[in-house]
Order: C-alpha cells, then structure tokens, then sequence
C-alpha cells in the first residue's frame, strides 16, 4: 500500500482583487503602468480586467502541474480561502481530474496578505485503500514566549509575545489503508530585500530558523521519546536552502550552472542531527531545484524552497524511493541545467502565464 504526497507554493490563489498598487506604485503590475490612468475608478476597472484575462491561463497551468504531481494528499500554500479552493478545484482541476479532491482544509493563519497553507486529499489513493481524517490543529497562535525560543538573534523585528509563524504549522492527522501519517504543513518567512548591510536571506534567517524550531518542538512534544518511530512528513515552503546553482552565461552564449553549498541555513535545524530527511536530496545535485531566482543579471540561481522531510521511520521504509518535481509549468526566462528540458504546457509565456514561480514536489511513500 502506497500513498503520494505532495507540496505546492500555488501563489496567489486569491478571490479578491488588488486594489492599492492605485496609490503605491510598488504594488502596481508592471503592465498597468505603461499607461496614463486619471482615476481611482479607471484603475480599478482597468486592473480588474488584467486580473480576469491573466487568472485564466495561469490557473489552467497550476491544474495542470497538479495533475502531473498525481498527490492523494496535496499541501498547498498561498491560498487565500476554502471557498477561492473550491472554486478552482471545480473550476479548473475537476476538468482534468475528475472528482478527485473532495476533502479540503484550511484554518486561517497570521499572513497580513491572507494567503494561507491548506491541505487537499483524495478519498482514496491510487490503489485504492481509504484516505480517513482524524483531526486538524492549528499552531498559529504560538508565540516565542510559549515555547521560550526568543533570542537576541530576533530582536531587531520581533517581541517575546509576537507569534512565531508567518502563517502556520497545520497539524494534520489521517489514516490511509489503517496506517496513521502525521502531515505538517507550513510556509516559512519569505526572504525580503537587503537590510542593515545584510541580504534579504541572512536578514531573515533568524525568524525561519525559529519556525524551524518551532515545527520540531510540535512534533517532539507531539510524539515524545517515540518520535523517530513514528510516520510523519513535513512539507512546504521553507523559503530556505541549503544549496543552490549559481547561473552565469545567457542564453546567445550559453548557461553554466555552479553547485554551492550555503554555510548555514534555518534548515539546519531539520537535517543537522537526523531529525528527517531532505529526500529532494536524493536527485542529483544539479536536479533539486524548485525555484529560479534572478534580481537582474547579477544575481541568478536555481535553488530548493520546496521540500518533502521525512520522519526516521519512513526514510528508512522508503530507502530507494525519490521525489519527482513537476517542472513544465515554469515559464521561458527559467533556464534549465543541460538535460533537464521538459515541454511546457500550452500557452506558458517568457515570465508569466505560468503555473506558479514554485514547482511541485511529490513523492510515493511506503507506510511501515
């Protein structure tokens, strides 16, 4: 008996519109400011209609990688509300799935922009044993204080009461063909632009490597002194690597792709002593990427931010066992290491429409 799981960063499954970028030019599409707008009322018309034309292609897109990925249980991140799930799940992905994720869940977290994580799952899997719910826990409102991993590290953004997760760790327990699995669902704190004579990604390291405490503080209380026996995955987003491929060249002359290993990283936290497994790691060390990042032409890499850990117990069940990343919905301008070109779906343009700027991850798990 075997079940797929899965881990997607959707981005931006919303059921509202945008309307600020009227007044702060940095939150305003790039397309809208090719054109004089005289008023709040044209700008909103104008970016209604770009939103409508452009959510078309891009959610046929993420439908897509979905179904490539094949999950029984898929966690999503950046989705805004059960019902802006629901209406792409009928909308889009029934029509390439069928009736294939009936059960959805979603508890709102502490994003500003309320886009939250969420969890989709078959009635069964693919062989057919049931997939049963058995509860659901929200972690959102945990603060530094409750599990007394505030540091001088985070005095500069945050507080001992501030909550530790951006958005959450969703705590999600089911039973598939009679064998319990504990998913943990969360999306880390994004890097943002450099800060105080740091990048973006130091500067923010402080606050994910606490998330990252965080999630395995949940799961050591959770399952005490068996923990390594027990059959839990973590997944999501984590905004953080441990690695990357530098990208230089260009694409008249041609890409070189240079692994580098980073000398820290929140994910550390996971991996240092064993506590799970990486299993994307198990690619080759050119192939685990989920990510093209580029802040011009000076600063280009391929890196992963998207990751399936695995508990002791089920690394060891699933010993041979390798994820596969959907690629085919990133869009043109991502350049590919040699051998790894996949074709693209219908319609994926040079930066946008595309399925979303992540790839998904997915992996055939084995339930001791």
């Amino acid at each position: 008996m075997a079940v797929r799981i899965g881990t997607f960063n959707i981005e931006n499954l919303l059921n509202r519109f945008d309307f600020t970028g009227f007044r702060n030019q940095l939150r305003q599409d790039r397309a809208l400011r090719l054109y004089t707008i005289d008023s709040e009322a044209d700008y909103r018309r104008l970016e209604e209609a770009r939103m409508i034309a452009s959510t078309d292609d891009t959610r046929q897109h993420s439908a897509l990688a979905i179904a490539d990925a094949d999950a029984d249980i898929l966690c999503l991140q950046e989705v805004e509300s059960l019902e802006a799930l629901n209406a792409f799940e009928y909308g889009y992905l029934y029509k390439m799935v069928g009736e294939g994720y009936r059960q959805k869940y979603l508890i709102k977290g502490n994003d500003s922009r309320g886009i939250e994580v969420a969890v989709m799952m078959r009635e069964r899997t693919r062989d057919g044993a049931p997939i049963e719910f058995i509860d659901i826990r929200s972690h959102a409102a945990v603060t530094f204080r409750d599990f007394g991993l505030y540091d001088e590290a985070l005095t500069a953004t945050e507080k001992p009461d501030d909550r530790i997760f951006r958005r959450d760790c969703l705590e999600l327990d089911v039973r598939i063909g009679g064998k319990r699995l504990t998913v943990f669902v969360s999306h880390f704190k994004s890097m943002t632009s450099p800060r105080d004579g740091m990048d973006g990604r130091t500067a923010t390291m402080a606050l994910r490597r606490a998330e990252a405490r965080a999630v395995r503080r949940i799961i050591e209380t959770r399952f005490g002194q068996g923990v390594t026996h027990r059959n839990f995955v973590i997944c999501g987003d984590m905004n953080d690597y441990q690695e990357k491929l530098l990208i230089s060249g260009d694409r008249r002359t041609g890409f070189a792709f240079t692994p580098t290993e980073e000398r820290e990283s929140a994910l550390d936290v996971f991996s240092g002593d064993g506590f799970a497994e990486n299993v994307v790691r198990r690619r080759a060390p050119d192939d685990r990427w989920t990510l093209f990042h580029a802040r011009g032409l000076e600063e280009r890499h391929l890196c992963q931010l998207d990751y399936i850990w695995l508990s002791p117990s089920l690394s060891e069940a699933n010993p041979a066992a390798a994820p596969d990343i959907v690629r085919s919905g990133q869009p043109f301008r991502t350049p590919f290491p040699p051998g790894q070109e996949v074709e693209r779906y219908p319609r994926i343009g040079w930066d946008r429409p595309k399925a979303s700027d992540h790839c998904p991850v997915v992996m055939e798990l084995h339930l001791p």
